[in-house]
């Protein structure tokens, strides 16, 4: 998989991509992340981006004409699957939209920035917008890290135990069971004895109860979705 992020302050994501999972996803040939540097693409001689609204109001605009050769000189390279904005007015990012996008090939994902993008580049360029929750960030550069965090972890052979993504909240509208690991007694405290039983189809049964009890305490709503 390929991912492209276009934005005006790569320096923002330097960091997220070079540790831990993301990083070994990179050299492990899993996932290619490359970052691009908007004002590489404007003609104006101070680089800028963006400017006043029509119409007036507070607040700058990020214009089209960068990101429109930024996102041409892309797709002149590769098919695209998805050209995706990370927009709060975009369709909430769930784990069924994370499934979706690690079965895909190449993802551009713009990030946002000011007052946001001007109109037609959503209209004419943009397929799908998504949105990480209800409030609103400096600029789109964090989102775009969040679902690209999500996708890659997705992907066979990023983490060492491919089925530990299948087992996380979400994956079956469930939250995840509680996790105990060693010491088994604490201070007084004990983890409960079935994990200690050995016995694999009732601590399976035991997680799925207690999933189930977590979900009805925390997100009742999940189990409109449940077989």
């Amino acid at each position: 998989m390929r991912i492209d992020i276009i934005t005006c302050l790569p320096r923002l994501l330097d960091s997220f991509f070079a540790h831990s999972i993301l990083q070994r996803a990179q050299t492990g040939g899993y996932v290619e992340v490359v970052v691009h540097d908007l004002r590489d693409y404007t003609a104006d001689k101070h680089r800028r981006v963006d400017d006043y609204a029509f119409g007036g109001g507070a607040g700058m605009v990020m214009q089209i004409e960068p990101i429109a050769r930024c996102i041409r000189m892309l797709q002149a390279e590769r098919t695209y699957d998805e050209v995706i904005y990370m927009t709060p007015d975009g369709e909430r990012l769930n784990q069924q939209t994370a499934n979706a996008l690690s079965l895909r090939q190449n993802l551009i994902i713009l990030c946002g920035h000011y007052k946001g993008v001007d109109e037609r580049v959503r209209e004419l360029f943009v397929t799908k917008e998504i949105s990480i929750g209800d409030y609103v960030l400096s600029g789109g550069e964090l989102a775009a890290c969040v679902l690209a965090d999500a996708i890659i972890r997705l992907l066979p052979g990023v983490l060492n135990d491919e089925t530990s993504a299948l087992t996380d909240s979400f994956q079956d509208n469930l939250l995840a069971p509680p996790v105990y690991t060693r010491p088994a007694e604490w201070e007084g405290h004990r983890i409960p004895d079935i994990l200690l039983s050995g016995h694999e189809a009732k601590i399976d049964e035991w997680r799925h109860e207690q999933a189930l009890a977590r979900t009805k305490a925390r997100r009742p709503d999940l189990l409109d979705n449940v077989q």
